[in-house]
């Protein structure tokens, strides 16, 4: 008996073809595993912030251009104080243009909160000023000029004293910029550190080199220096609030360092050169070569019959 072709495949597979393969939508598809998606916060300024910025950027063009026709109006042996007073608010200036045109300003993404297995959960999307760090890196270091110049404080202690508030400065801008809280607040506490030397050379040096001046010098120093000294303690304490703990939102934090930049440099520049200006025969003159220039006595002259001879 014979059995016709490809019976035996039909009673073993009914229904399939012999040789027929498994079409694609037979195969079952691998598992996936979608990874969590981090929960944002957003923290931007808004009209309030920007319309603050451009107030302070005027704030500061006017007072520079007034500090300027003072340096002029006195000779130029006592404009050293003018002259430093006008290069921080015209620097100031530049670093709110530059906020309140969008230049100097970057968004900064800080990890608030992981899982065990390092898995980001939440983060925090926030505006970063950091022209406001060029600024401050730049006119501190001038402003503590001034008041050394006007307690007569050693060279040894300005330089110190420069250095711990430019250390101050950067570590403020490394803890704004840092991926998290602890690595942030890390930064925080150098800043801390290098302010309280900040403190003690102008507080105790300051105090000490002032000491041997007249009356009137050494109580307009004490005022003037206490009224700084508390203004930068304050600083820490908005940055503490706003970019450590974002407490505050960003128009908050610009309205706050608005208020204390017109204070601690156009206010404290127009108490500093009003009163060195009504004590014209105590506050400090500068003659030599800021006065005079190069001295011709013991220059090297081309052509000279000596040193031909």
């Amino acid at each position: 008996m014979m059995i016709p072709e490809g019976l035996f495949d039909q009673v073993l597979a009914p229904g399939m073809v012999p040789n027929s393969r498994p079409t694609q939508t037979s195969r079952l598809p691998f598992p996936t595993v979608t990874p969590d998606i981090p929960k944002v916060h957003h923290q931007y300024s808004t009209e309030v912030g920007h319309k603050t910025l451009w107030v302070v950027c005027v704030v500061m063009g006017v007072s520079s251009l007034v500090f300027y026709v003072m340096a002029m109006r006195v000779p130029v042996q006592k404009r050293l104080l003018h002259t430093i007073t006008a290069f921080i608010t015209t620097i100031a200036f530049l670093s709110y243009y530059a906020m309140a045109t969008g230049t100097g300003i970057d968004i900064h993404t800080t990890v608030i909160r992981e899982t065990k297995l390092h898995v980001i959960t939440e983060i925090v999307k926030r505006q970063v000023f950091w022209a406001r760090y060029v600024d401050w890196a730049l006119t501190t270091p001038l402003l503590l000029l001034d008041l050394s110049l006007l307690a007569g404080i050693n060279g040894a202690s300005i330089l110190v004293l420069m250095f711990s508030d430019l250390v101050m400065i950067l570590s403020g801008l490394f803890a704004a910029f840092s991926r998290d809280g602890p690595q942030g607040w890390g930064w925080y506490a150098f800043a801390c550190l290098a302010y309280l030397n900040v403190i003690y050379q102008l507080g105790y040096k300051g105090r000490h080199a002032v000491s041997t001046k007249d009356n009137k010098t050494k109580m307009f120093f004490g005022a003037i220096s206490l009224f700084t000294l508390v203004l930068w303690t304050l600083y820490p304490i908005v940055w503490g609030v706003a970019d450590g703990a974002r407490v505050v939102n960003v128009d908050g934090e610009i309205i706050a360092y608005a208020i204390l930049d017109i204070l601690a440099k156009p206010v404290f520049g127009f108490w500093l050169l009003l009163t060195h200006d009504s004590m014209a025969r105590t506050s400090p003159s500068i003659g030599g070569f800021w006065a005079h220039g190069l001295s011709s006595e013991g220059t090297l002259r081309v052509g000279d019959p000596h040193d031909e001879a």
